[in-house]
């Protein structure tokens, strides 16, 4: 980032500092920010991850930017104006709708610049729906977090395709390195989560929600009972309080013959040593992913990697070479793939995962993420 004047200052706003990627994404840019000589600020309800703010030299301010009545967007523009006036910001990076829309009206009142990352496909079930999602496709630029974003970006809200950068998610290669992560730290996992030694584990990391594709994996370990005896299934994430649907898991598991192979990682904070854990990860999820950063974490730490073949999938997965892409929804294709995952030679298996992790290191790093969207702030700077 430059700039002749002082230096910079954006200000990234969304609801709230949970474990997500626009929240993973929100603490790399800020540590860019930082690094790039800039000043750094994010607004959000709090959460776990503003520890990892702080640790990347930024600031954060608690505003409540999760509530979406339209009296708190308005009250939350006046924050966010008071905010941009007393900090001097000059970009206001929104990443979720009810901030981008107070975030948009405070940019219109003091002429800051106005940025939004589009991170998914949002429903729209009514025309008001589609309206409350089109602010972000208002900013002066518009990051797409994939081709397929864009393309939805431009046929949904018919923007000017000259707004649109596509920047895909990064990993952290060296946070996500097979040789960086000690026996101990795997070991440590294993023993929290009740894994019998020596069995084969299937992993779906992603919080507990249906879209996700949950119970399609359940179907798939139960159609894989009989030919994989000692394969277990870790699903790795929190419920964000849907209990009910996890103890659905449980009672669908419980039918199907497989409860006793099916595991509840919870909150993970070792991603990496997760991963290690696992012979095949699979991304099931039902919808379109926008992006899927799961899937180059796993492909990242040379696993197997089985993903749906929609959305951002297809784009990350090269189908037969850094790992497989099978029908959504489609329980028998996934028990398919992961059934010739795990009958591959030792030496099949290390080939395919160092092509994975080749792929994640020439196209999908946390750096070139950083370094593209800091040209887009340059961009509107200059």
């Amino acid at each position: 980032m430059n700039r002749e004047s002082s230096r910079p200052v954006v200000l990234q706003v969304l609801p709230a500092m949970a474990t997500g990627g626009a929240e993973r994404g929100a603490v790399e840019m800020a540590e860019a920010i930082v690094q790039a000589g800039g000043e750094a600020l994010v607004a959000s309800e709090g959460g776990p991850m503003v520890a990892a703010v702080q640790r990347a030299g930024a600031r954060h301010v608690p505003l409540p930017l999760a509530r979406k009545s339209p009296l708190t967007i308005w009250r939350n523009a006046g924050r966010l104006a008071r905010l941009v006036r007393r900090f001097g910001v000059d970009i206001v990076h929104a990443r979720s709708r009810a901030p981008a829309w107070s975030a948009w009206l405070a940019c219109r009142r003091t002429g800051a610049h106005f940025v939004t990352t589009y991170h998914g496909v949002y429903n729209e079930d009514s025309p008001g729906k589609r309206r409350y999602n089109a602010v972000m496709a208002r900013g002066e630029r518009v990051i797409a977090i994939s081709h397929y974003i864009a393309q939805h970006l431009v046929e949904r809200h018919a923007i000017d395709p000259a707004r649109v950068r596509v920047i895909p998610r990064g990993v952290d290669a060296a946070r996500f390195d097979p040789q960086s992560v000690g026996q101990a730290r795997i070991m440590r996992l294993a023993h929290a989560w009740r894994l019998p030694d020596g069995c084969r584990t299937v992993m779906l990391p992603g919080r507990l929600t249906r879209w996700k594709g949950q119970e399609v994996l359940i179907a798939a370990l139960a159609r894989l009972a009989t030919t994989w005896p000692d394969l277990c299934c870790v699903l790795v994430g929190s419920d964000q309080g849907r209990h009910q649907y996890a103890t659905s898991l449980v009672r669908e598991a419980e039918r199907l013959g497989v409860a006793g192979r099916l595991h509840f990682g919870g909150e993970c904070t070792d991603m990496p040593a997760a991963m290690m854990l696992a012979d095949v990860v699979v991304n099931a999820s039902t919808d379109p992913e926008g992006f899927g950063r799961t899937i180059i974490e796993a492909q990242a730490m040379e696993r197997l990697t089985i993903a749906t073949d929609h959305g951002g999938a297809v784009e990350t997965v090269e189908h037969g070479v850094t790992g497989w892409r099978v029908p959504p929804g489609d329980a028998e294709a996934l028990a398919g793939a992961i059934d010739y995952a795990l009958s591959l030679a030792p030496a099949e298996r290390r080939a395919i995962g160092a092509q994975a992790r080749e792929w994640v290191r020439q196209c999908y790093t946390a750096e070139a993420m950083q370094r593209a969207t800091l040209e887009v702030y340059n961009e509107l700077l200059a």
